[in-house]
């Protein structure tokens, strides 16, 4: 399937798993996909999400906000404010234990997510309906907006409650990328 996929759309893979990377997450969900696409300057995702709104940084926010990341909770200003300096304290730690050794996850101890990083079976969904998107559409390519598409019609997903939770209705964005996608080919 990934060799039907355009340059922007390998990138958005790409991305996605740097997204997950960055937030510590040991998987590649929907909402790493949904950065990843918010993330791109142009294209009918990038373009059919900016234009309500919905900015990689606001959804990384969100993210964090619902699920967390395994960055620490420590207060940098409380710390200073009683003379600690947290990035010394980071550098110390990092230098004595390694890399990460002051990450850890809400409730959790675990350690930085490190080589391939899986999909969760929903990511796969998502990716699986951008193909048949592409091939109900009649592209010859799987592009950006083939994969919003695929997050739409998946529908269930943290991408999807993202989207939903900024005031955007579903179908309104899917015919919106449609025409996009329509108006590409032209």
């Amino acid at each position: 399937m990934f060799e039907r996929f355009v340059d922007q759309s390998r990138q958005v893979i790409v991305l996605a798993q740097a997204e997950a990377r960055a937030l510590h997450h040991d998987y590649i969900g929907t909402e790493h996909l949904l950065i990843a696409l918010a993330d791109q300057r142009e294209g009918p995702a990038a373009e059919a999400l900016h234009e309500r709104g919905i900015q990689a940084a606001g959804v990384r926010d969100q993210i964090i906000a619902l699920i967390g990341s395994l960055e620490d909770d420590l207060d940098p200003q409380a710390l200073a404010a009683i003379g600690i300096d947290l990035d010394a304290v980071r550098d110390a730690t990092e230098a004595t234990f390694g890399p990460g050794a002051l990450h850890r996850p809400k409730g959790k101890r675990r350690k930085p997510i490190s080589g391939h990083i899986p999909f969760t079976p929903r990511a796969k969904k998502v990716l699986e309906l951008s193909l048949r998107e592409s091939i109900r559409l009649k592209s010859g390519h799987i592009g950006t907006g083939h994969i919003l598409l695929g997050l739409i019609r998946e529908g269930e997903g943290l991408a999807a409650q993202i989207i939903v939770g900024q005031g955007v209705d579903l179908a309104e964005l899917q015919g919106d990328v449609v025409r996009r996608l329509g108006t590409e080919a032209a």
